[in-house]
């Protein structure tokens, strides 16, 4: 359980052991890792404000009136989302957790003989009562503040970094630039920071190489590389995050976890090769053999599979890879890096 969470189950003693009667309370605290600095998930915010839309009608209108509430409808589709869509970091967010995603992963997690959380009406939502109740006892307004606490402790680490990458273009030794970069390239790093970060070295780290093309021998020229990042970190892009003009690379950000991804990867994109970049400080070299090794197995030892996959591996890019990049660049690329990561930042977090 987060500390937050514990807190404010500490501040409501009146229901004993609230949190392990609570699958909505435990469901929640599943989904709000991003808080921590190691956390390795997204910040999940489709479906915590997916659930927070709901609740924030349902304290005003129905609180402690369970008998009545029994007859409620269900809120309407439009009133709900243009809250969703107001709220902090929600102005991009699509509705698939309120028309689906959120249920599966409840029935997921827990199971309890078919009880949805959010119970679909005809385009109209609301709360399964039985998640917010605890006996007689309404406990709706405690997971109210616990998602208002988990959106006021993310505004403050957004904060943060903003005021850090303030203080960093503001720096003027490009050693101090590039140590504190380094710091934030960690394996405990957040998903989204690291992808953005990566991309903002390997813009910079690209831009100097170039190539020859043409249609026609007379027609070659040199062009110099640009890499493209395809959106937002949580978009749904088929899985390319980057893509560099104009040899037509394709980047992945992933990090080390199960390399059933890696293969998944490979099968959206119909087997075009693939440069990963990979939250992690192992060596490229470990890297490369562990995915080997993986696709052996899953290979089973056919050939035809294991070539297959392999040929989809154009490129490991690791942190280490990454330091290396960064330390390459020269004064006025480095505080390039400093303002893509910044703008990159700011976009993400709807920040002008």
């Amino acid at each position: 359980m987060h500390k937050f969470i514990k807190d404010i189950m500490d501040d409501n003693k009146a229901i004993p052991d609230l949190y392990n009667q609570s699958p909505l309370i435990q469901y929640l605290d599943s989904k709000m890792g991003a808080i921590n600095g190691d956390s390795k998930t997204r910040r999940s915010l489709g479906n915590i404000y997916a659930i927070y839309s709901i609740l924030n009608f349902y304290t005003k209108d129905w609180h402690s009136k369970k008998n009545e509430y029994k007859k409620f409808k269900g809120y309407d589709y439009t009133k709900l989302f243009e809250f969703y869509r107001s709220l902090y970091g929600g102005d991009k967010l699509q509705n698939h957790a309120l028309n689906s995603r959120v249920n599966g992963e409840f029935a997921n997690k827990f199971n309890l003989l078919g009880k949805e959380l959010i119970i679909i009406n005809e385009g109209r939502y609301a709360l399964h009562i039985d998640m917010l109740y605890v006996g007689d006892e309404d406990i709706s307004k405690i997971i109210q503040t616990i998602i208002e606490k988990y959106i006021a402790l993310l505004k403050a680490k957004d904060s943060s970094l903003v005021a850090k990458l303030k203080l960093l273009l503001e720096e003027k030794d490009a050693k101090v630039k590039k140590e504190k970069i380094n710091e934030l390239l960690e394996e405990k790093a957040e998903a989204r920071i690291f992808e953005i970060i990566s991309y903002a070295i390997l813009k910079s780290y690209y831009k100097t190489k170039f190539v020859y093309f043409g249609y026609e021998l007379e027609d070659v020229k040199k062009e110099f590389l640009e890499l493209y990042k395809t959106g937002r970190t949580n978009a749904n892009d088929g899985g390319i995050d980057f893509v560099m003009r104009p040899v037509g690379r394709l980047f992945q950000v992933t990090e080390v976890d199960t390399y059933d991804k890696y293969l998944l990867d490979m099968d959206k994109v119909v087997h075009f090769p693939i440069t990963f970049v990979i939250k992690t400080e192992k060596l490229k070299v470990d890297v490369s053999r562990e995915i080997s090794d993986y696709i052996e197995q899953k290979s089973g030892g056919m050939i035809i599979l294991k070539d297959k996959y392999n040929k989809c591996i154009e490129e490991i890019i690791t942190i280490n890879e990454l330091i290396a990049y960064l330390n390459l660049l020269d004064t006025d690329s480095v505080n390039q890096v400093l303002i893509d990561i910044d703008i990159y930042y700011r976009m993400e977090l709807n920040i002008s």
